[in-house]
């Protein structure tokens, strides 16, 4: 995406609006400090010589972010050495260690996206006995290399016996329930974004955090920063954003519901014409260049501040699966993902994470999804037959085009779940990272199709599992 140097005045406005919206609801901010998992990638350049990078890289390595002045209200535990070093395993290892260090001053824990807090917990799991070692001895970890953050660290890191025996004590549990709260004790609020395909992790953090508020702060994007949250401790379902009208010209392309035709071509609407319960396809026209670029997010008005339109984030246009005629998106998987996962609270388990394919090798084609548990008592794990209803239970959540090609047509085979182990989404990021995604951008892909992913999903499958009926389907005229 093209971007220019003044791009970078108008997103720091935007930053700068974030913590007086908090203040206003969480007081006292200014009284400690954030944990932020924060990270940059190594640019690369164009063939004409343009730098190319990620654009929250661009931002950490401005001087906007390196030489920002005092704020009480945006004082970080990670030291901008750590963030800045381009190795993702020590940046990680040092903000982590820097956040125990200071465990008493964190009052919010965040990443941008819900994802990238997971793993730092994740992280936290597997890396906790090095961490603590270092914290009881006053000296880093060998596998620390980086020039700049071996400097930082040394006028940070002093010997704490006392601290390093309690980190050992809280990770060493087996249950790791409200951990977030037990190691950062004055934590008030998570801040990731928990939006669009985010909220399936909501029940995962909740587990991790004790049940701490989510606060969604900003709407933004590669191509352009679009808006904030005036209510950010909202519940994440009620979460709107306001667009600012200087960040870009924004226009908006009516979205109709699935099988409705127009009799024209439907006309962009201005900003300060968009109808309330509408949605809408976001339209941009940039500062740094792009024209009517459609960014493919719909939009729902949900209200006004002033004369200003609030929008919640309904999903991203793209399809996701398609095996006929049928067309299930984004939105439509992940509800059918937290109906089916309804089924496994009796069982105290959750879906951490899933992505799927469409699965055209078998005649007729099918729906795969892969299922990565976390399963709270492994003496009550869910068995082959709960799994099997999961099956069921996502297709009865599907669109009467695909549950017609399922029961009518059969076009569409059975729905399959697989399971795989544990940690298998984290190691398709880090797969995704050593072919060059930002780990600060990083999403977990909702449909995959690129062979090599999908074998190393497959290598991880631990279990099969099959919807076990046709789900309920009956002819209906349309009105």
């Amino acid at each position: 995406m093209p971007t220019i140097k003044q791009e970078l005045d108008r997103r720091q406005l935007l930053y700068s609006l974030l913590m007086p919206v908090m203040n206003l609801y969480v007081p006292g901010l200014d009284k400690g400090k954030g944990l932020y998992f924060l990270f940059v990638k190594s640019e690369t350049r164009t063939p004409g010589g343009l730098f190319a990078r990620p654009v929250l890289t661009s931002y950490y390595k401005s001087d906007h972010f390196k030489t920002r002045p005092y704020d009480p209200y945006n004082v970080y535990t990670s030291p901008n050495e750590a963030i800045l070093c381009a190795d993702s395993f020590q940046s990680m290892y040092t903000q982590m260690l820097c956040g125990l260090l200071e465990r008493q001053q964190v009052l919010r824990v965040g990443a941008v996206f819900a994802s990238g807090l997971l793993r730092a917990i994740r992280f936290l799991q597997l890396h906790w006995r090095e961490l603590s070692d270092d914290i009881e001895s006053g000296m880093l970890n060998q596998e620390i290399t980086d020039p700049s953050v071996k400097g930082c660290m040394v006028k940070i890191l002093k010997p704490d016996p006392e601290l390093a025996e309690f980190v050992r004590m809280e990770c060493s549990k087996e249950n790791w329930e409200g951990i977030v709260t037990r190691i950062w004790p004055n934590t008030k609020y998570l801040d990731v974004i928990v939006t669009g395909a985010m909220a399936q992790y909501i029940p995962t953090l909740d587990y991790y955090s004790g049940g701490l508020p989510l606060a969604c702060t900003m709407y933004a994007s590669s191509e352009c920063y679009f808006g904030l949250n005036l209510n950010p401790m909202c519940k994440p379902s009620e979460v709107c954003y306001t667009i600012m009208p200087n960040m870009a010209y924004f226009e908006f392309l009516p979205h109709e519901p699935a099988g409705f035709t127009h009799d024209s071509t439907p006309k962009l609407v201005d900003l300060a014409d968009v109808e309330l319960g509408k949605e809408y396809e976001l339209v941009i026209t940039t500062f740094a260049g792009l024209y009517r670029y459609r960014v493919g997010d719909i939009l729902r008005v949900t209200g006004f501040h002033n004369s200003a339109p609030q929008f919640h984030f309904v999903r991203r246009k793209n399809v996701l699966l398609s095996i006929d005629s049928d067309k299930t998106d984004e939105a439509e998987l992940q509800k059918a993902v937290e109906n089916a996962s309804q089924l496994l609270r009796e069982f105290n388990t959750s879906v951490v994470e899933y992505t799927s394919y469409a699965d055209t090798k078998t005649i007729p084609g099918h729906y795969v999804i892969y299922w990565e548990l976390l399963v709270k008592d492994s003496a009550n794990s869910p068995r082959d037959k709960a799994l099997n209803q999961c099956c069921l239970a996502m297709e009865e959540c599907l669109n009467s085009v695909y549950r017609q090609g399922r029961v009518a047509d059969h076009s569409i085979g059975p729905l399959e779940i697989r399971v795989v182990k544990n940690g298998t989404f984290e190691e398709l990021m880090d797969y995704a990272i050593s072919r060059g995604a930002s780990i600060n951008q990083y999403k977990v892909p909702r449909c995959v199709n690129f062979n090599p992913i999908m074998e190393l999903l497959d290598s991880r499958v631990v279990s099969k599992h099959f919807s076990p009926a046709l789900p309920y389907w009956t002819p209906e005229r349309r009105r």
